[in-house]
């Protein structure tokens, strides 16, 4: 039986806004998009995961949807997202989208018909809506925090709360009422009947909530369990959707944007429901070869449970960049550990030319997340600036010269831009390309057992079975002897001589 094609995928996400801008207004698009679609099958990912490109307010970049079936009049129209579908196929790209269903806009007509009408109205049960404590119900019904900073419940005025574990403009949706079940549904048939290959489940646990609404227990941390996360209850929602995925040919791919260890994504990849859930914790573990063996261990050894692989997640639109959480050195040899693992990988746009986080002034910062923490946390906007596709001048090919990009880039952006890129054999560009290139051939379909071996301190050694290529990584601060692990050198992620890999890198061998 052949494997289903993302089982060991490698997709591209593209963050719409930042990626190309087709049109000029400063803000990247599906127009933008289609006409770099070439470049993403020449660097040699198997598919691409668009971010969300639904009508929408923009308080949270487009996470906040007005509609999930049309596309925002300032991104393109659906003639476009089906010509980027279409595009793709005929480059043998798959398309992932981003469908945000555990929430929508304060502008969704749901929740102006929710806000219009008074406490108790049936306008008001499709979210989580309760009275605040207090004899005039001015404190919030339950302690729960926001993910974004400050309380998760946002008053009417009326004595009732809504629930928001996002920004106070994304009011959280009751998937338990009949239609919110049925439109996510049409949502699901929609794009699906439209050609696409999978769905990103943005939010993933938070979609069931426990109906008593306690409070978290003093002492509560972030991580830790919690009333509104990964509930028993959720899979019964993702088995639902599993089956209308089935129901299309060409093994649809569900995704779930999961954060947490091996036995918080496990239960979403039954056999029964998703063929992938994001492997988050990795995106934190620090360069040393013991928190790595462990881990690739515990996640195979959870996902293998159900006869899934992890996805192995190397960057994303809600974490600092790859550069800047590992280093410059350390992000391409982690990139080259996860494309040798078995199980599926996920680059994000930029990544692959190395782009560094981007400390940008406070004026300039979009992230809702910096609003509502007060400034404290800087939000993620440092990930999503621009990319550069030329030498220059601003905006760097990112869209028409003279154009404004909602985003600053930085000055020298252009040096780091595709362009300059491709013509240099030892960039982040060429080795990413190397890689993927090299991975059909020598990883991807081997079997899918590890087999360790010894290694120097602070490194890590590997086969894909009994025999086969060996990857070696050298998460130390001195050179190591490559030759004891294969007679040829088949690609490094960093310049190595005739013996030694350096310092912060990882090898291929055969």
């Amino acid at each position: 039986m052949t494997a289903p094609w993302w089982r060991e995928a490698v997709t591209y996400e593209a963050y719409v806004r930042s990626f190309a801008d087709g049109d000029g207004d400063g803000l990247g698009d599906l127009p933008g998009l289609r006409g770099r679609l070439p470049y993403l099958a020449s660097l040699g990912v198997d598919a691409l995961w668009i971010t969300p490109f639904y009508p929408s307010p923009d308080h949270d970049a487009g996470y906040d949807v007005t509609d999930h079936r049309d596309v925002d009049p300032r991104l393109g129209t659906l003639a476009d997202a089906d010509g980027v579908i279409a595009d793709a196929h005929r480059l043998g790209l798959r398309v992932v989208v981003d469908l945000v269903l555990n929430h929508v806009s304060s502008a969704h007509p749901w929740f102006v018909a929710a806000r219009a009408a008074g406490p108790g109205a049936p306008e008001r049960a499709r979210f989580h809506v309760r009275p605040g404590r207090g004899p005039d119900g001015a404190t919030p019904p339950t302690n729960w925090p926001s993910i974004f900073g400050g309380p998760a419940w946002t008053p009417f005025g009326d004595g009732e709360w809504y629930l928001h574990l996002f920004d106070r403009e994304q009011p959280d949706l009751r998937h338990e009422h009949p239609e919110v079940a049925a439109d996510a549904l049409a949502t699901l048939r929609f794009w699906l009947d439209r050609g696409v290959d999978g769905v990103r489940f943005d939010a993933a646990g938070s979609l069931s909530k426990d109906p008593a609404y306690p409070d978290l227990p003093d002492g509560w941390r972030p991580g830790d369990p919690a009333p509104y996360s990964d509930r028993d209850e959720v899979h019964e929602i993702y088995r639902r959707w599993a089956r209308v995925l089935a129901s299309y040919p060409g093994d649809r791919l569900g995704v779930a944007e999961t954060w947490g260890g091996p036995d918080v994504l496990a239960p979403y990849l039954r056999p029964d429901e998703l063929g992938q859930a994001f492997a988050m914790d990795p995106l934190y573990w620090p360069l040393r070869a013991q928190p790595w063996r462990e881990g690739v261990d515990a996640l195979l050894a959870a996902t293998g449970r159900h006869g899934r692989l992890p996805t192995w997640v190397h960057g994303s639109h809600d974490v600092r960049r790859a550069a800047d959480r590992w280093g410059p050195d350390g992000a391409r040899a982690v990139l080259l550990l996860m494309l040798a693992l078995p199980g599926a990988v996920y680059l994000y746009a930029g990544d692959e030319l190395g782009l560094p986080e981007v400390a940008l002034a406070d004026g300039e910062i979009r992230d809702p997340v910096f609003r509502r923490s007060g400034g404290a946390d800087r939000g993620r906007d440092g990930a999503r600036v621009p990319l550069p596709w030329t030498d220059g001048p601003a905006p760097y090919g990112f869209g028409p010269d003279g154009a404004t990009p909602w985003l600053p880039q930085p000055a020298g952006w252009g040096a780091r831009s595709v362009a300059r890129q491709s013509d240099d054999p030892a960039s982040p560009l060429a080795v990413t390309r190397a890689a993927l290139a090299l991975r059909g051939a020598w990883w991807r379909g081997r079997p899918e057992e590890l087999t360790w071996r010894d290694a120097p301190a602070d490194c890590l050694a590997f086969r894909r079975g009994q025999h086969g290529p060996t990857c070696l990584v050298n998460f130390g601060d001195a050179p190591v002897d490559w030759r004891p692990y294969g007679r040829r050198l088949l690609l490094a992620s960093a310049p190595a001589t005739e013996e030694k890999l350096p310092a912060r890198a990882t090898a291929w061998l055969a």
